[in-house]
C-alpha cells in the first residue's frame, strides 16, 4: 500500500505562485511515476503534470510553460510549482504515484485562484 500526503494548496491571486508538495510512503517500487492531476467543479479530473523516477516530466497543455514538477526520489517527494495562476487554475489537486499496474491517490488540496 501507499499513502499520499499533500500540502500547500490555498488562496492565492491571479498572477502568483504555488508551490504543492506530496510525500509518499509505504511500499514504493521502481520504475513509478508520480504527479498530480486536478479537478475542478463540474468537471473531469485532467492531467496536470507526470514525473517519472528517472525523471521523465509530462505537461499538460494548459500549464506547460508556467509550471515545474520535480521530485526528490530519496524522500519520495513530488512537487508542483505553478507560476503565473488563472482563476481558471481553481481546483482540487490531488497527488498520484502509478506503479505495478497499481495508481494510488491522496485526498487532493484545493488550490483557488481569485481574480
Amino acid at each position: 500500500q501507499v499513502q499520499l500526503e499533500e500540502s500547500g494548496g490555498g488562496l492565492v491571486q491571479a498572477g502568483g505562485s504555488l508551490r504543492l508538495s506530496c510525500a509518499a510512503s509505504g511500499s514504493i517500487f521502481r520504475p513509478n511515476v508520480m504527479g498530480w492531476y486536478r479537478q475542478a467543479p463540474g468537471k473531469q479530473r485532467e492531467l496536470v503534470a507526470t514525473i517519472t523516477n528517472r525523471g521523465l516530466t509530462n505537461y499538460a497543455d494548459s500549464v506547460r510553460g508556467r509550471s515545474t514538477i520535480f521530485r526528490d526520489s530519496a524522500r519520495n517527494t513530488v512537487l508542483l510549482q505553478i507560476n503565473s495562476l488563472k482563476p481558471e487554475d481553481t481546483a482540487v489537486y490531488y497527488c498520484t504515484v502509478a506503479q505495478l499496474d497499481n495508481n494510488y491517490w491522496g485526498q487532493g488540496t484545493q488550490v483557488t485562484v481569485s481574480s
